[in-house]
C-alpha cells in the first residue's frame, strides 16, 4: 500500500534524526555530568526547567497536538491555504501574546514558585534555581515559534525542517554551555544560556522551509475566526489536560528535593534514558502517523484508519520491548559509559541505575501512549485522552506518596511506569468500544510473540555482559564492549527468533532498513 510505505519512509526517517537528537542530548548530559557530578547545584539545573516546560505546554502543547495540524490539514486539503495561513496567524499572535504575559509573570514570581516546587533545596541552592529559571525563561518564547513553524510544515507533511531543528537545539547547548562554563568561568548557568541559543538555532533552521512554501503572516488577532475559535476549543481540554498532569510533576520535584542531594538529578537522568526509545521510535511514529489518521477520517476511510491504528502500535511494541529488556540489563555499562567520569562518580551510576530499572518497566506502556490519543485527535476529540489522563494523574500521585518512602527515586520512576500502563489500557479499552474491533487480536499476538523474543534476547545478552566482566572487568573499555556486544548479540538473537516465529513486523523492519540502506548507497 503506497500510503503505508510512506508513513514507514516518514517514520524511518524521524527515527534516524530522533537518534540524532538524543545521542547529541546525551552528550550534553554527559558534559554536564562530567563538569558538575549529581549534587546540589545539578538538582537546581533540573528544577529550573520546571516552570519553562510548564508555560509551553499549557500555552503551545494542546494547540500543536490536538488542534493545529488537524485544522490547518483541512484547510489545505479543501484548496483554502490563505484563510489557513490567516487562521494561523492569528493562533500564533493570541498564543504569543498570552506566553509574553506568563512569561514575565514567571521572571517576577520565580523565588516563590521555587520556594513551594523546590522546599529540600538550601537557600543558595534556591536561589541558583531562580536565577537558573529566569534564564531558561526566554526558551518557551523562542520554541513557540519553533512550535508553530513545526506545526504548519508537518500539516504539508514535511517533517525534516523540525525534526534538524532538534538536532542543531542540542548542538547549541553542547557548544555554548562548555565554551561559556571554561572560557568565561561561569557556573552551570553557562549551560543554561546554552539553552536559550539552541532554542534559537531551532527557529533558525525552519524558516527557509517555511519561505519556500510562501508562509504568509497576518498581524491580526480574530477570536471571531471559525477556524481560530475551533483551534481554542479543541485545544482547551488538552490544556487543562497538561495543567492537571503538572500536579505529578510537582509534587515529583517537592518529594525529590526532600531526598538527599543528587537525587533529583539522579532521577532526570534515568528519566532521559527512559525517554530516549520512546522520543526514536513511538515520537517519530506518531508524528509521521497523525497526518495520515487525520486524512483517513476525513475521507472516511476507516478501514484504512484502523489498518493504521493497528500497524503503528504494532510496530511500536515490536521495537520498545526488547529495548527495554535490553537497557535493564546493561543498565550499570550504559551509564558509566555515559555519564562517569570527571564529577560524576561511581555511586552517581548506582544512584541512577534504581529509577531506571523502573522507569524501563514503562517504557511499552509509554510508547503506546504516544499514538492512541493521536486518534481521538483525528477525530477532534481531545477530551477523552484529557478524562483518562486524569484518572492516569491519579493513580501517579498516589502512586509516588506510596512508594517514595520504601524506594526513593526508584518509587517515584515505578509510579510513572505504573500510570502510563493504566493510561494506556484505559485509552485501548475506549477506543475499542467506540470503534468495535481495531485489531486488537493482532496486537496481542505481537506483544506475546516479542515478549517471548526479548525475554531470551535478554538471557543472550546477560551472558554476554557476564563473559565480557570475567575477561575484562567493568571499568573503562568494558562498559564499551559490554554494550557493543550486548547490543549485537541482542539484536541477532532478537532477529532470528522473530523471523522463525514469521513476525510480519520483522519483515516490516527490516524491509524499512534495507529500503533505507539501499538509498543510502
Amino acid at each position: 500500500m503506497p500510503g503505508m510505505q510512506n508513513l514507514a519512509k516518514a517514520a524511518g526517517f524521524l527515527m534516524l534524526v530522533n537518534l540524532g537528537s538524543r545521542l547529541l542530548g546525551f552528550l550534553r548530559e554527559t558534559l554536564i555530568a562530567g563538569y558538575f557530578g549529581q549534587q546540589s547545584a545539578t538538582d537546581a539545573y533540573n528544577i529550573a526547567f520546571v516552570l519553562p516546560d510548564l508555560l509551553y505546554w499549557l500555552l503551545m502543547g494542546g494547540v500543536l497536538s490536538s488542534a493545529l495540524i488537524p485544522v490547518f490539514s483541512e484547510y489545505i486539503a479543501k484548496g483554502q491555504e490563505e484563510e489557513g495561513w490567516r487562521v494561523v496567524s492569528s493562533t500564533m499572535n493570541i498564543i504569543l501574546l498570552a506566553l509574553s504575559f506568563c512569561t514575565l509573570l514567571g521572571l517576577i514570581l520565580a523565588p516563590q514558585f521555587m520556594a513551594l516546587e523546590a522546599p529540600g533545596l538550601s537557600e543558595d541552592y534556591q536561589s541558583l534555581a531562580v536565577l537558573l529559571t529566569r534564564i531558561i525563561l526566554i526558551q518557551p518564547l523562542i520554541l513557540a515559534f519553533s512550535g508553530f513553524a513545526m506545526g504548519i510544515l508537518n500539516s504539508y507533511k514535511i517533517f525534516w525542517p523540525s525534526a534538524l531543528g532538534t538536532l542543531l537545539y542540542n548542538a547549541g547547548i553542547i557548544l555554548v554551555g562548555p565554551l561559556l562554563v571554561s572560557g568565561w568561568h561561569m557556573g552551570i548557568e553557562g549551560f543554561a544560556f546554552g539553552v536559550v541559543f539552541g532554542a534559537v538555532a531551532n527557529i533558525a533552521v525552519q524558516i527557509p522551509a517555511l519561505r519556500r512554501l510562501g508562509m504568509r503572516y497576518y498581524p491580526v488577532i480574530d477570536w471571531r475566526h471559525p477556524g481560530v475559535r475551533r483551534i481554542l476549543v479543541l485545544a482547551i481540554p488538552i490544556i487543562l489536560g497538561y495543567a492537571i498532569n503538572q500536579i505529578p510533576v510537582a509534587i515529583y520535584s517537592n518529594l525529590a528535593s526532600l531526598l538527599p542531594p543528587g537525587s533529583v538529578s539522579a532521577v532526570n537522568r534515568a528519566y532521559r534514558l527512559f525517554q530516549m526509545p520512546i522520543g526514536i521510535f513511538a515520537l517519530a511514529i506518531g508524528v509521521a502517523v497523525f497526518p495520515t489518521l487525520t486524512e483517513q477520517v476525513a475521507l472516511k476511510r476507516l478501514r484504512e484508519l484502523k489498518a493504521t491504528i493497528s500497524l503503528a502500535v504494532r510496530m511500536v511494541i515490536y521495537i520498545t520491548l526488547p529495548v527495554s529488556v535490553g537497557m535493564i540489563i546493561l543498565r550499570y555499562p550504559l551509564i558509566r559509559l555515559l555519564f562517569e567520569h570527571g564529577a560524576f562518580t561511581a555511586q552517581n551510576t548506582a544512584d541512577t541505575t534504581v529509577p531506571l530499572i523502573f522507569f524501563c518497566l514503562g517504557i511499552t506502556a509509554q510508547s503506546v501512549t504516544n499514538i492512541l490519543p493521536r486518534v481521538f485527535y483525528a477525530f477532534n476529540d481531545t477530551w477523552t485522552p484529557v478524562i483518562l489522563g486524569i484518572l492516569s494523574m491519579i493513580v501517579n500521585v498516589l502512586a509516588m506518596i506510596l512508594f517514595v518512602k520504601p524506594l526513593a527515586g526508584g518509587g517515584l520512576a515505578l509510579a510513572t511506569s505504573l500510570a502510563g500502563a493504566v493510561n494506556m489500557l484505559l485509552l485501548f479499552a475506549v477506543m475499542r468500544r467506540r470503534m468495535r474491533r481495531i485489531g486488537g487480536g493482532q496486537i496481542l499476538k505481537t506483544t506475546g510473540q516479542t515478549l517471548i523474543a526479548s525475554l531470551c534476547m535478554g538471557v543472550a545478552v546477560w551472558l554476554s555482559q557476564y563473559g565480557v566482566a570475567r575477561m575484562l572487568g567493568t571499568e573503562g573499555v568494558a562498559s564499551l564492549a559490554s554494550l557493543v556486544l550486548g547490543a549485537g548479540v541482542g539484536a541477532l538473537v532478537f532477529a532470528g527468533l522473530s523471523k522463525m516465529m514469521r513476525m510480519e513486523e520483522f519483515a516490516q523492519t527490516m524491509g524499512l532498513v534495507l529500503r533505507r540502506l539501499g538509498k543510502n548507497g
